[in-house]
């Protein structure tokens, strides 16, 4: 069977019966099974004894996939990639776990990550370093790290990461995959462990636009069993994707993107090139300010630690995963416990949310950013009055060396800069490929909408797909 099938191609062939459908699990099983140990994208990859045999009739009938292993899969390990929940089952699916089965799937395993989903590179998780399968001396984007190169690598057609602050849109932009932060509260959260509970979303990461606009379909509506799903009507993100351009669009770029010396010249060069592109397809482009911009990565900063130090006060070896055995007393249980279960990425995070909540700093600073945010907020409904989409790049970097940034947590918290803003405000955003570097490497940029404005997304980011090659370069090695 061909490599580097999309959804699309794939049910195309299932259905004129080309193809069977356990010919195309047996496949992707042992494609998984060959390329892991080269790219460690999967923490486990299931016997193939154990599968799920999904006998029900759905759009991704006989179509395998892989999921971040912070999604619950009833009775499988849901580690998040760490040690401290290395032997922990999950008692139930999670609702993005359950859709996806009653549409047919076969899920093949647990994609690695950074720890609790703490991480911008791949190399926080506690079971060894995901390699970007364009050049494996290079990261693939973090945290759905395992979940972006397997797609990447043609190792799988489809796979879900989350995102907080950018963790689906910057592995799609560093292996070039189309990557969506949705909506905040369309898709549910219920059964993901949760990081930054106030931004946390799942989303899709595939190869071409219409796929994930595909998966969205399944993903998205309203959990009466989550209280932060919205009440939004079941949409088919799909039906709309003509190849052109609605008329009268209009694109704000964000000046900062062209302006600022913290963007790698190449990226930019990218970015120069997609707004010439859509001009060509008739988007009229307006050059716009967003003032507060600047302030997203702080606002994040402070947000996302205090609701990790909050959201993970729970893994103290009393309840969940692992429990430190020679403790002489409760204290200690803890303490043993949290220092020997958790990575330093994720320690680094707890500290400073724990310091920006103490009853000394909380005003100072988790107010302050809430506050902020709201300013944030504000700015982005403003600039929606004038424009119906921002457009960015996705990041601020190339994919970066493995060990090159890891400990300087700073910068890598800076090429996050295009990536936060949204999902604070909770704004959707969708990540394509644009042009490559002239090393071969990926380069990626976004198109950010109002809210509940994915399916104009999926109708503009699908007409530049189409007019372009981009999607159709795949990494040498993986015939």
């Amino acid at each position: 069977m061909k490599t580097f099938l999309t959804i699309k191609e794939l049910k195309e062939k299932l259905e004129k019966k080309e193809i069977k459908k356990e010919e195309v699990i047996s496949f992707y099983y042992n494609r998984l099974k060959k390329y892991n140990d080269k790219l460690n994208v999967a923490l486990e990859i299931f016997e193939e004894k154990d599968l799920d045999k999904n006998n029900k009739q759905g759009i991704l009938s006989g179509i395998p996939g892989l999921l971040k292993d912070n999604i619950s899969q009833k009775g499988k390990i849901t580690s998040c990639a760490s040690k401290i929940l290395e032997n922990y089952k999950a008692p139930y699916d999670a609702t993005v776990t359950k859709k996806l089965k009653d549409e047919g799937t076969v899920i093949l395993g647990r994609a690695n990550m950074d720890e609790f989903a703490m991480g911008s590179s791949g190399e926080f998780s506690a079971f060894g370093i995901t390699k970007n399968p364009w050049d494996t001396n290079r990261v693939p984007g973090g945290s759905s790290s395992g979940s972006a190169s397997a797609v990447a690598a043609g190792l799988i057609p489809w796979a879900i990461g989350t995102e907080t602050g950018g963790s689906v849109r910057q592995p799609a932009a560093f292996c070039g995959l189309v990557g969506l932060y949705p909506t905040y509260g369309s898709n549910s959260r219920k059964g993901i462990v949760a990081f930054t509970s106030s931004t946390d979303q799942p989303g899709p990461l595939t190869k071409t636009v219409y796929d994930n606009a595909l998966l969205s379909s399944i993903l998205m509506g309203e959990n009466p069993n989550d209280s932060t799903s919205l009440l939004r009507p079941k949409v088919d993100f799909t039906k709309n994707l003509t190849g052109k351009l609605p008329k009268n669009l209009t694109f704000g770029v964000i000046k900062d993107a062209l302006e600022s010396d913290g963007i790698n010249a190449e990226v930019k060069k990218s970015f120069e090139l997609a707004i010439k592109q859509l001009e060509k397809l008739g988007a009229k482009i307006k050059y716009i300010e967003l003032p507060d911009l600047k302030y997203g990565i702080s606002v994040y900063f402070i947000v996302s630690r205090a609701e990790a130090a909050s959201n993970l006060a729970r893994f103290d070896g009393s309840l969940y995963g692992m429990r430190a055995q020679d403790a002489k007393d409760l204290k200690e249980m803890y303490i043993k416990t949290r220092h020997d279960g958790f990575g330093p990425e994720v320690k680094r995070r707890i500290l400073m949310g724990n310091y920006v909540l103490s009853s000394s700093h909380q005003d100072a600073y988790y107010k302050k950013a809430d506050h902020v945010r709201a300013m944030l907020r504000a700015e982005f409904e403003q600039a929606f009055k004038e424009v119906d989409l921002l457009i960015s790049p996705t990041t601020t970097t190339l994919p970066f060396e493995i060990g090159k940034m890891c400990n300087d947590p700073v910068k890598m918290y800076w090429a996050d800069y295009f990536t936060v803003p949204n999902c604070i405000t909770g704004n959707p955003a969708l990540s394509i490929p644009g042009e490559f570097s002239k090393d071969g490497l990926p380069i990626g940029f976004q198109f950010i909408g109002p809210r509940l404005s994915e399916e104009l997304i999926y109708q503009v980011a699908y007409a530049f797909e189409q007019s372009t090659d981009y999607h159709l370069k795949t990494p040498k090695g993986y015939e």
